[in-house]
């Protein structure tokens, strides 16, 4: 039996040389398609905090909410990632609309001791990885710093995630602050990065994060705050400047 590594070292290898520029096009549904050596992947923002993510290991979910029908003509998940609690992150009931199909469910131990139903399901905690399906998926730390803010997201509760898809590797911050171990990522190939107060942390945070692990292609989201705590993402795009190529989605009406 390979280990972990042994598989996902497998995979890089038949993925070619990963080195290749990827190439984005507009896609149906809102997406944009990456062409990557291991094949296209399409992102499909959803709203505010949720995503979805065509790949050439299936089709995942993240943070579903919104009801079942902000899922409708997209396709149907593989795999479905939760990174916390709050309600933007988490719903029983989208879940449910989107489980027809029997997902595996990939979240934290606090959500994952929450689930209706656990089947086919497994909580990482942070620091932890598995793989699903030939991705390799970490659990990277999600917490507040700033003083005011450590009860929003306390350090060690919440995840945010790593993929490699064959070398192909995509960061979804969930809601932390400008963390260390952010900071510490390396050849990250897509992000997306949050920032909103008083609940994350503001544009210029954000950008100076990405510009510190610098991913090839970013998306600022999750920015719609409370108390004027909403943040500009073409000021976000501006900060980043060269860094990374910053993307935008359709995440709110």
């Amino acid at each position: 039996m390979p280990s972990r590594r042994q598989t996902m070292f497998a995979l890089s290898a038949a993925a070619g040389t990963l080195a290749l520029p990827f190439r984005l096009r507009a896609e149906g549904h809102g997406g944009d398609l990456f062409e990557t050596p291991i094949g296209p992947v399409t992102v499909h923002p959803i709203s505010h905090a949720s995503i979805v993510l065509e790949t050439p290991m299936g089709t995942i979910h993240v943070d579903p909410v919104g009801g079942g029908a902000a899922y409708d003509g997209l396709p149907e998940p593989d795999l479905v990632l939760i990174t916390h609690e709050h309600s933007d992150h988490y719903d029983e009931a989208t879940l449910a609309a989107i489980r027809q199909t029997d997902p595996h469910v990939i979240a934290n131990p606090a959500v994952h001791g929450r689930l209706a139903d656990a089947t086919n399901s497994e909580a990482i905690a942070n620091g932890q990885e598995t793989i699903w399906g030939g991705v390799l998926v970490q659990a990277i730390p999600a917490y507040n710093t700033t003083e005011g803010r450590l009860n929003f997201h306390p350090e060690g509760r919440d995840n945010g995630y790593v993929l490699d898809l064959g070398g192909f590797r995509i960061y979804i911050s969930g809601d932390t602050e400008d963390i260390p171990e952010m900071r510490a990522l390396e050849g990250i190939d897509l992000a997306f990065v949050c920032m909103n107060l008083p609940f994350t942390m503001d544009a210029a945070a954000a950008a100076d994060a990405v510009r510190a692990f610098g991913p090839r292609y970013v998306y600022p989201y999750h920015y719609r705050g409370r108390d004027n705590g909403t943040q500009d993402p073409a000021e976000f795009a501006e900060m980043v400047g060269e860094a990374s190529e910053v993307r935008f989605g359709d995440w709110y009406e």
